[in-house]
């Protein structure tokens, strides 16, 4: 379909059920032509808005989620594991690190601590053991079981507790810690 404007109004041809004679055709291909020499900032078809539109959308880099947790600093001390970047991985998730730290130690059966930027946890465990419980951490208490964004809050209610999306609206209720 070849679209143009003339006089106010957008003029477009098309193909017509009946058969064109070669006289008509090559009647209405002159006109065309000669029409669009005369005007060729008037012409639209769609191969000239194509390329035009996917000049004005900026290039895409490389797919970035937008949920990375950053990766673990962690070692383990004697009886204890220290992860060092704590507070940076709670702010990945956007929860309070208390609530991380209580969903983890008591997933670990352990008691835990936070001083300054870092977590304490009695006993040895592997960076493996975190990586797999943050999962199931975020799948439960930071992504929207609904539109699967990570748009969400937690929010209490009296004794209840709700993961609320900000993307779609869901109201989700969750397991107390």
């Amino acid at each position: 379909m070849l679209c143009w404007y003339i006089g106010g109004a957008f003029a477009c041809s098309a193909i017509l059920r009946r058969r064109k004679t070669f006289e008509e055709t090559k009647s209405l291909i002159l006109i065309r032509v000669l029409f669009l020499e005369e005007n060729p900032r008037m012409a639209y078809d769609y191969e000239s808005l194509l390329k035009r539109a996917r000049s004005q959308i900026p290039e895409v880099g490389l797919k970035q989620e937008r949920l990375e947790i950053p990766r673990l600093s962690h070692h383990v001390i004697g009886m204890r594991t220290v992860i060092y970047n704590f507070k940076e991985v709670s702010g990945a998730l956007d929860r309070d690190p208390m609530h991380v730290l209580k969903y983890l130690s008591g997933e670990m059966a352990t008691a835990a601590t936070i001083q300054e930027s870092r977590a304490i946890f009695q006993g040895k465990f592997s960076q493996d053991t975190f990586v797999r419980l943050l999962q199931r951490y975020m799948e439960s208490y930071v992504i929207c079981p609904i539109c699967k964004r990570p748009d969400t809050k937690l929010v209490k209610e009296r004794r209840l507790s709700f993961l609320v999306c900000e993307a779609c609206g869901a109201r989700s209720a969750i397991k107390q810690l």
